[in-house]
């Protein structure tokens, strides 16, 4: 093993939208890139678009939930360039529905993919980065993580949990020189929406007495969509946190997220509610 003398990164949930653009940005950065994601074919596919000599990327296929990937991405990304710079948790998916009618097991399932594999990979990585006395843990969030809406609601509960354990972690970690990032996204043009409903398929094809509230709010999650910021406008953020030389606690991005995240602080909860209210008919 030789260390390298580029900068490198291990990104989860590479091989498309904002983990793909991430990617893309460091590359460009000359970082060098361990990229993970389960669907094999793409990411291949992407790596060989993004790295012809195929001496700048590490592909790593395999699911972020499973202990023994999760080992094998920080052991090979460690042998191959010997320093991990960067750990960006990108990974994750939303599970959509009422409460009321979400299994109990698909909650435990959204937390095992956005929260606990995710601390689970950290204590990883942890370790080598304490060993060089630096280094950055970005973990992409959501403006979700500070507002909680109707039928999202087991999706933006991880996103908050992930908000306290980053602001915990950041306090451990300071003194060994490890800097911890929250990346708040607000609506982005990705296929996150569509995996989603698909994962969400069974809840959402039996809604009975939600059927009517949300239809309504679907209608409004069209609006919001005209709103829509672009992959890149995260990478933006993430190239911004990993360039400060303190950087903050949070970045939020586009315009939009910033406006919503401005609300929830100022408005009393009353009146924020009505943002989101779910309105019946008559």
């Amino acid at each position: 093993m030789v260390e390298s003398r580029e900068k490198v990164a291990l990104v989860t949930g590479a091989s498309s939208g904002i983990g793909e653009a991430i990617a893309r940005r460091l590359l460009q950065r000359g970082w060098r890139v361990a990229m993970t994601a389960r669907r094999e074919e793409r990411l291949v596919s992407l790596v060989k678009l993004l790295d012809v000599a195929g001496d700048r990327t590490l592909t790593l296929v395999g699911d972020v939930t499973s202990a023994a990937d999760r080992q094998r991405w920080v052991q090979r990304t460690y042998e191959r360039w010997g320093r991990i710079d960067a750990l960006v948790n990108n990974a994750g998916y939303g599970q959509r529905g009422p409460i009321e009618l979400v299994p109990v097991e698909a909650i435990r399932a959204n937390f095992e993919t956005n929260l606990f594999s995710l601390v689970a990979l950290t204590q990883l990585v942890i370790p080598l980065m304490r060993g060089r006395g630096r280094g950055r843990i970005i973990n992409v969030g959501s403006v979700a993580g500070r507002i909680a809406r109707p039928f999202s609601s087991v999706y933006d509960a991880t996103k908050h949990a992930l908000n306290a354990v980053s602001d915990g972690l950041r306090g451990e970690l300071r003194p060994f020189g490890i800097d911890v990032v929250v990346i708040q996204p607000g609506f982005i043009t990705t296929e996150f929406v569509d995996a989603a409903n698909k994962v969400s398929g069974e809840v959402i094809r039996h809604m009975g007495v939600y059927s009517e509230a949300w239809e309504a709010m679907q209608k409004s999650i069209g609006t919001v969509k005209r709103l829509a910021g672009r992959p890149d406008d995260i990478a933006d953020l993430v190239e911004r946190a990993l360039d400060a030389r303190h950087p903050r606690a949070r970045y939020s991005g586009p315009k939009h997220a910033k406006l919503f995240l401005a609300l929830k602080w100022l408005l009393p909860d009353r009146l924020f509610d009505r943002v989101f209210r779910v309105r019946r008919s008559p």
